[in-house]
C-alpha cells in the first residue's frame, strides 16, 4: 500500500474525499475479518489504513470549515 500524504487529499473535492473515506473504512473492516480468520499477511496494513482514515477526516473537516467561513463572508 502506497503511503499518501494529506496534501494529496486536499486537491480532491469534498465528494471525492468522502468516497475515499468510505472506501478506506470498508477496507479496514475487511482487514479486521481477515486478521480474525488468519488470512491477513501484512499486519501493518490496518495501522496504515487507520492513518489514512485520520488524514481523510482531517481534510474533510478543513474543507467543510472552509465552506462555512465562505458562507459567512
Amino acid at each position: 500500500m502506497k503511503q499518501t500524504k494529506a496534501k494529496d487529499f486536499r486537491d480532491l473535492s469534498v465528494e471525492k474525499v468522502q468516497e475515499e473515506l468510505d472506501d478506506a473504512r470498508e477496507q479496514l473492516m475487511r482487514m479486521r475479518f481477515q486478521k480474525a480468520s488468519g488470512e491477513l499477511k501484512d499486519q501493518n496494513l490496518p495501522s496504515s489504513t487507520r492513518h489514512k482514515i485520520a488524514q481523510l477526516l482531517t481534510v474533510l473537516r478543513e474543507k467543510r470549515s472552509e465552506k462555512k467561513t465562505e458562507g459567512e463572508v
